[in-house]
């Protein structure tokens, strides 16, 4: 026997279907879409590179940063996590995913220290930012805002020019905030000098749009101390300048 289904309840349930479809792929609203992207190039050892990992673990996972997120209107945060080097190197470790309390940060950054280091020759910052701007297209979460971290302890000497490639971001209404590890120590594969006054080239050429800021790290060995602060203040939209008050009260001044 065949069923015929009325004109009317066809079209209901056509209709019902389709904004079914059209609600799951609604993107998931959030205070901030986040890339943190990470220098492994050749001026970045291995246990530099653990140093930095370890940084970004313990703070993401940190309840200076899990108050900074619910701080926010909507009390949750986008993030992805991505390590690069040359031009030809930049790789996406831990894909998108929501952080809105203590147990989704662990979440994040829980298999960080597991999987293998490795590293590139060259350093470019302008494509690593062309890379970390695209990973914003389609990513399932729409921000109030898009920043990508950049930290880093070389200038830019691969790839197009930084400053392009920035402004590019700063166009798309994208921010770049920025980490120089300040480190007198020459690449340690030789070749490379030490990169001197990196917080100022970061300033200059680096960073950009509403609210950049860079928080220097002096040396590796410093860089938990920076990545905490600098995470802390972008993801509750502040500035190192901004509102000290409110930086306090979420224990920026951090030990």
């Amino acid at each position: 026997m065949v069923m015929r289904i009325a004109p009317a309840l066809a079209l209901v349930m056509f209709l019902t279907v389709a904004a079914t479809c059209r609600a799951a792929a609604q993107p998931v609203q959030v205070d901030l879409e986040l890339v943190l992207a990470v220098d492994i190039s050749g001026s970045v050892d291995e246990d530099e590179a653990t140093l930095q990992r370890q940084g970004y673990l313990a703070a993401m996972s940190s309840p200076e940063v899990v108050a900074a997120v619910q701080s926010g209107p909507l009390g949750r945060i986008a993030v992805a996590y991505v390590e690069w080097s040359g031009d030809d190197h930049q790789e996406t470790l831990i894909d998108w995913a929501m952080v809105d309390d203590a147990e989704s940060a662990r979440a994040f950054v829980s298999g960080l220290a597991d999987l293998p280091f490795r590293t590139g020759r060259w350093t470019s910052i302008s494509a690593a930012i062309d890379y970390s701007v695209a990973l914003f297209d389609g990513n399932g979460y729409r921000g109030t805002r898009q920043v990508i971290d950049i930290s880093g302890d070389g200038y830019n000497n691969r790839g197009r020019q930084v400053t392009a490639a920035r402004d590019d971001a700063v166009a798309a209404g994208i921010t770049i905030n920025g980490l120089p590890i300040l480190n007198k120590r020459p690449s340690p594969g030789g070749g490379w000098p030490a990169a001197t006054n990196l917080d100022e080239y970061y300033e200059k050429n680096v960073i950009g749009g509403s609210g950049a800021f860079t928080v220097p790290a002096e040396g590796f060995d410093d860089f938990a101390r920076a990545i905490l602060a600098k995470l802390v203040l972008e993801i509750a939209g502040l500035t190192p300048e901004g509102d000290p008050e409110r930086a306090r009260h979420l224990a920026f001044f951090a030990e």
